[in-house]
């Protein structure tokens, strides 16, 4: 009978632990039990996905995340190979505030770094990021060659593909409710008080 025991016990470990990876590959702040989730959908190349960063995510930060009314969700939905690696070295970073400077850096610097076709340049203009956030430049290159972060990554676009239909970055989704048309930030806080 211990025996039985401890094999469920061993299977609901595995099962829990799964889980608990599974949910920290979703880079997400705020109030995990806040009545507003925002889910973003996008690739870190996209100048309109930086572009909703800076105009709308600071401000939706300010306003309504640091209040705990709302939590923010970024999904990564790489169109290239410079934004899936650009997402696999912020994977590359356990801490979850420190992984969300790095994307607000990358947005940032976007123009420096998603420039040109050689990969190899973009890696390095990418790990140069990195480094300002407690990587080592070994540590992002062994991420960078890790392929089941990468495969990670992809199926994750694939069953966001399946399930929101995504046809362009960025892609809101607001309460399960899809957004894709361009918007000021007056128009994204109406939205957000409607689901108050």
């Amino acid at each position: 009978m211990k025996r039985k025991h401890n094999f469920f016990v061993i299977i609901f470990l595995t099962f829990l632990t799964f889980i608990v990876k599974a949910e920290s590959k979703i880079l997400s702040i705020g109030n995990s039990d806040a009545k507003v989730i925002v889910k973003v959908f996008s690739s870190l190349t996209c100048p309109h996905c930086a572009s909703f960063h800076a105009v709308i995510f600071n401000n939706l930060k300010t306003d309504y995340i640091d209040k705990g009314l709302v939590r923010f969700e970024h999904h990564a939905f790489p169109l290239d190979l410079a934004a899936l690696n650009a997402e696999v070295v912020i994977r590359c970073q356990s801490n979850n505030d420190k992984r969300f400077e790095l994307l607000e850096e990358i947005y940032n610097k976007q123009k420096k770094w998603a420039v040109g076709s050689d990969i190899n340049k973009i890696n390095d203009l990418i790990i140069d990021l990195g480094s300002n956030f407690d990587l080592t430049k070994e540590k992002m290159r062994t991420c960078l060659n890790d392929n089941i972060a990468q495969d990670e990554i992809l199926n994750q676009r694939i069953e966001a593909q399946k399930k929101y239909k995504i046809e362009s970055t960025p892609t809101i989704i607001v309460n399960e409710k899809k957004y894709t048309n361009k918007m000021d930030y007056k128009e994204f806080k109406k939205i957000i008080e409607k689901n108050l």
